[in-house]
């Protein structure tokens, strides 16, 4: 049995040691070090193949994608247009160099010494996707940066892992630099801000160029959580973390040696700005940049260039002065139509442009009540006759070209005309016999008095005397546009085509002693890859300072003694005309100081603007005359502009009176006895206060000759003083004539 035993025990023993010596055999440690390997080398060969497979895509649609910014000329934002996106990329070098820091301090210390990934953060990221945790930090701002530039948020392993292998190679192809912009103007801050120069404006209304460090570390810590690290929204908790959040990165840029103990200790926590909605096209917004992109067409920055995106224009528009005027036009004309319940009130557009006349900057305009519901401007509209706005212009035509009338004598504000109402021009081919506002007749009347009160028979002879053609040419050079500009007598009532940005033009060359005033309301453009100056118009002498300063001294009388008394002031020195076209669809206030030059006007549209209608009713107001509602609204908007007034006088030199026929001798006068209702005392310049009692026709005992001759013997009929309106109206030509009537 011993024996037998043993060789059972032995053949158990044989047995087992097979089993044994087999599970050993297949976990031996060179098998385990060749699986290990292998697996490595088939992780190695699968990440090669991915390596060599997966190529640098090109930028997602809104990565690339960037708003444009429209500034006042301060550099506060006027408003933002774009794609759905806020976002403006800027170079490195427009942000400081700590702001950077604080970035790379916040997010990635190492950032300038790895190869752009972070292989232990990477494969965290990883399992937690796989298990369904969700998203997980851990990237490097290279990484990031891929994520954001080059792909999707999406958390998909197929995604890490291509943003492992483009990380990789982007830190191959790219200095730190680049991607570090690249990062930071991807990257999304909260606020509907994507981008660091949006976040900074969102954040603390500057530009990144502005921020300090103490922001930027801010900046860099919202990244981790926008909506919950939004000092304005966050919860306590919230703000306890981003505190510390912020603390943090300042400490990790002591330890980086890019701040020093003590400048970290002044440091004080930025609290951001409340949150403002993002500036869009409502209100005047929409008129401003509209007008904006019109000059940038002509200067060649296309429609095409400017909705890539990443345009930063400012503009000329003083923020003060426009809502100065906005202020005025919501006073004197908004808060007194009812749109609702009135007819014409509905139909009632204002518009106005305000220039300087020095530089040709537009300081302030008006388009309308509001570019979401009126989209046409009102403020550069040609469709409306300036009216008798552009009478100056007739008199800065005669002063040009020293222009006589009919008798010989040299025009000037004291020369002598007949202001008969319906009075036939002498010397045309074309038959022209305009009516007078209200058919009032003036009779023998001076020029500057006749610019009071808008005396239209007397522009209708003076023209006549310049002659149309001299007259349409001193026009075009002073701005006037060539639009429906026949040279007929008729158009001494402004019955060609003209915007209130045009006429502000004229009158600001006017002011500035006759050189040309072109109004221009872009200062400049400026992209990452271009820069557009404003064009430098030409300064040229259009007319002489004599014949500009005697128009302007003509225009102070308007102000002073005339239809513009609206406008007349202690608190400035101010030269203006009041212009009401026919059958009053257009109303205009056109006046300057020596700083301003700003024309307003109201303008009656009907059916959609495809229908011009009378503005007669505005505000239950009766007729709507330029020395209403327009004259008010300048009044109102120039004192708000000059802070309340100005010293500053108009410079006038070599002003011409014009010549003035001298008393009838002896020998000149009739022999029968004046008739009572003659003026005995003959004068060498007109009386500025009626002789008489205001009539409608003149008083002598025979009508005047139709001659634009002064008269050598004493005025037969009293000159009439003015009229509650500003004696505008324009009845168009004589039945019957050749004239081209007013539209």
């Amino acid at each position: 049995m011993g024996r037998a035993d043993a060789r059972r025990a032995q053949a158990r023993e044989s047995r087992g040691g097979k089993k044994s010596g087999g599970i050993r055999g297949l976990f031996t440690w060179k098998k385990l070090l060749g699986a290990f390997f292998g697996i490595v080398l088939l992780g190695m060969g699968a990440f090669g193949a991915l390596y060599v497979y997966v190529d640098v895509p090109v930028a997602n649609a809104m990565a690339e994608r960037q708003s444009n910014v429209y500034k006042y000329s301060d550099g506060s934002v006027l408003a933002r247009t774009g794609k759905g996106v806020n976002r403006q990329i800027v170079d490195l070098d427009q942000v400081p160099k700590e702001v950077q820091h604080a970035f790379v301090a916040a997010e990635n210390k190492s950032f300038y010494k790895d190869q752009g990934v972070d292989l232990k953060g990477t494969t965290r990221a990883l399992l937690n996707t796989v298990s369904g945790k969700g998203k997980q930090g851990g990237s490097t701002i290279t990484q990031q940066y891929v994520k954001n530039y080059y792909l999707t948020q999406d958390p998909t392993v197929s995604r890490k892992l291509k943003e492992l292998v483009i990380s990789l190679k982007i830190d191959q192809q790219k200095s730190k630099d680049e991607i570090l912009a690249g990062y930071i103007n991807t990257a999304y801050y909260g606020r509907g801000a994507s981008g660091i120069q949006a976040a900074a404006q969102a954040y603390y209304g500057v530009d990144a160029k502005d921020l300090d460090v103490s922001q930027g570390a801010y900046l860099a810590s919202v990244l981790q959580a926008p909506s919950q690290y939004d000092w304005n929204s966050a919860t306590d908790t919230g703000k306890k973390l981003v505190k510390e959040r912020w603390a943090y990165t300042l400490r990790n840029m002591v330890e980086m040696k890019w701040l020093t103990e003590s400048e970290r200790a002044g440091l004080e926590f930025p609290v951001p700005q409340k949150p403002k909605p993002a500036q869009g096209m409502e209100g005047q917004a929409g008129y401003l940049v509209e007008a904006a992109n019109k000059e940038l067409e002509k200067q060649g920055v296309t429609a095409e260039d400017r909705e890539a995106g990443g345009w930063t224009f400012t503009l000329t528009v003083d923020k003060k002065r426009q809502k100065a005027l906005e202020k005025a036009v919501d006073d004197q004309l908004e808060s007194k139509l009812d749109r609702e319940g009135n007819k014409v009130d509905a139909t009632v557009q204002a518009g106005a442009t305000s220039v300087d006349p020095k530089t040709g900057k537009v300081v302030a305009l008006y388009g309308g009540e509001d570019y979401i519901k009126h989209y046409i401007s009102n403020a550069t509209r040609q469709d409306y006759q300036p009216a008798s706005t552009f009478k100056p212009l007739v008199l800065a035509s005669a002063l040009e070209n020293e222009s006589k009338t009919q008798d010989g004598s040299l025009i000037g504000l004291n020369t002598v005309y007949d202001g008969t109402s319906k009075r036939p021009v002498v010397g045309s081919d074309t038959p022209f016999a305009p009516q007078n506002q209200d058919d009032r007749s003036y009779g023998q009347v001076s020029v500057q008095k006749a610019l009071n009160s808008s005396v239209n028979s007397v522009f209708a002879q003076m023209i006549v005397d310049v002659t149309p053609a001299a007259v349409k040419e001193t026009a075009l050079a002073l701005g006037v546009p060539d639009k429906n500009f026949p040279e007929r007598p008729a158009v001494t009532l402004g019955t060609m085509n003209a915007s209130t940005w045009d006429m502000a033009g004229v009158y600001a060359t006017l002011d500035n002693h006759g050189r040309k005033v072109t109004p221009h309301i872009l200062q400049s453009a400026e992209h990452r890859d271009r820069t557009v100056n404003a064009e430098k118009p030409k300064r040229e002498q259009v007319i002489s300072r004599a014949s500009a300063d005697t128009v302007t001294k003509g225009l102070t009388g308007v102000v002073d003694a005339g239809s513009g008394g609206a406008a007349n002031s202690p608190a400035y020195d101010a030269a203006a005309k009041t212009g009401t076209s026919e059958d009053n669809k257009s109303a205009w206030f056109a006046g300057y100081t020596p700083e301003l030059s700003t024309v307003v006007a109201l303008f009656g549209e009907g059916d959609g603007g495809r229908k011009q209608v009378s503005l007669t009713g505005t505000a239950n107001s009766g007729r709507a005359s330029g020395s209403g509602f327009p004259a008010r609204i300048w009044a109102d908007y120039t004192l708000g502009a000059l802070d309340g007034g100005s010293g500053k006088t108009f410079d006038l030199q070599d002003v011409e009176r014009g010549e003035v026929p001298a008393p009838p001798t002896p020998s000149d006068t009739p022999s029968e006895e004046p008739t009572p209702t003659e003026d005995p005392t003959p004068s060498d310049t007109p009386s500025e206060t009626p002789s008489g009692t205001p009539t409608d026709t003149p008083t002598s005992p025979t009508p005047p000759p139709p001659s634009s001759t002064p008269t050598t013997t004493p005025p037969t009929s009293p000159e009439i003083p003015p009229l509650p309106g500003d004696g505008d109206g324009q009845p168009g030509e004589r039945p019957g004539s050749n004239g081209v009537a007013p539209q």
